[in-house]
């Protein structure tokens, strides 16, 4: 009989838990922040992290996300969208434990309203562009979540040329000054006024509401929205 090469025996298969965790971005103070939770159990506690459950046995993944923001954040009906499954052995000490990683994009004003039980933090992003790595909280964060911050980071940056995913973070109605210091804000630059006006304006993405910004000392501005589709 022919010789037939050995095989190295097949690894067991590990015992795997699967979760989600979300990263809840928002425009605050000219930052970009994100919503954050304090661990007071181990491991990591004390340090911050995203908002995530585990996943149910016969719960579809979009659904554990949309439960992690209605529990964690009081929110629903919000921007969310996929962005990575996070697997590296050791991510978590206790158990293999593999993330799939939601980007919620929400305006500052309804986190406000839906009274969070985490906190918002304002983002570092240490690199320009869509160059990508980690990203600071100003506290150390548990698990690999600075990586993930620093995905969402570096998605949100790449989309908001061409997606309209960035008014998702604004209240429905606004101006082109408001518009232009979000793109600042994700962006991490300044933006020429005119040239960004001019675009927008020829976007057919907006309609004036036919309303001014009132309560302020200078010439009000005109409000826009997103047009509908």
């Amino acid at each position: 009989m022919p010789n037939k090469k050995h095989r190295p025996p097949e690894p067991r298969p590990a015992a795997l838990s699967v979760a989600v965790d979300v990263v809840l971005l928002t425009p605050r103070d000219g930052s970009l922040a994100a919503l954050l939770v304090r661990r007071g159990e181990e491991p990591f506690a004390g340090c911050l992290a995203l908002p995530g459950v585990l996943v149910g046995g016969d719960e579809p993944l979009e659904e554990a996300a949309a439960r992690a923001l209605r529990s964690k954040a009081g929110l629903s009906d919000v921007y969310l969208e996929q962005l990575y499954t996070f697997g590296a052995p050791g991510r978590d000490p206790r158990s293999r434990t593999v993330s799939v990683a939601y980007m919620a994009l929400v305006a500052f004003d309804r986190i406000a309203a839906a009274g969070a039980t985490g906190a918002l933090a304002a983002l570092t992003v240490p690199w320009p562009g869509e160059t990508g790595g980690p990203v600071e909280a100003g506290a150390p964060l548990a698990f690999d979540h600075a990586d993930i911050l620093g995905l969402a980071v570096k998605r949100i940056r790449g989309k908001l040329e061409y997606a309209p995913i960035g008014y998702a973070l604004l209240p429905p109605e606004f101006t082109l000054g408001d518009l232009q210091r979000l793109h600042e804000t994700v962006l991490g630059r300044k933006i020429n006024k005119d040239s960004f006006r001019r675009r927008m304006l020829a976007s057919g993405e907006l309609e004036a509401t036919g309303g001014q910004r009132t309560g302020v000392d200078y010439r009000p501005a005109t409000l826009y929205r997103r047009r509908k589709e």
